[in-house]
């Protein structure tokens, strides 16, 4: 594999830097406003807006002939998102910041090695590996440590 330049390491570094303060800022609103559900679509609200016109900007708008070879489970992550954040509004100010990226992290981290083992949804097949098992094993372990305490 070629070496990757920094700004793709940085991105997801970043996105993984804000995810807990968008939890937080999410769980404000549903306090604020009494619903986790109106916190949630205030959040899509505002992101569809954004790339709404970010979209308009790049005009990067595609032909209706482009959705045609589409199947149901490509609609499927807005859903997964829609969940995500309602999710995160209720638990995220229930749980702590730390335990609930710790939680998020696992699954990730577990979906992810079940994705790249089988090649599903676009990644490259990378095998399952003992190393990538502890890995998750030892953030299962720091989910108890930081629960217990």
């Amino acid at each position: 594999m070629p070496a990757m330049t920094w700004w793709l390491l940085a991105l997801p570094l970043l996105a993984g830097v804000l995810l807990p303060l968008q939890a937080g800022i999410n769980g404000q609103l549903a306090k604020h406003l009494g619903s986790v559900l109106v916190a949630a679509l205030i959040s899509f609200c505002v992101g569809t807006a954004a790339l709404f016109l970010l979209t308009l900007y790049q005009r990067e708008v595609p032909l209706l002939s482009a959705f045609r070879g589409l199947t149901w489970w490509h609609w499927t992550g807005g859903l997964l998102g829609a969940f995500f954040i309602a999710t995160a509004a209720y638990a995220s100010p229930r749980t702590g910041a730390l335990l609930f990226m710790l939680l998020v992290l696992a699954g990730q981290m577990a979906m992810a090695l079940v994705l790249d083992h089988f090649g599903w949804a676009g990644y490259r097949e990378a095998p399952i590996s003992l190393g990538k098992v502890a890995g998750l094993l030892l953030v299962v372990a720091g989910i108890w440590l930081i629960q217990r305490s």
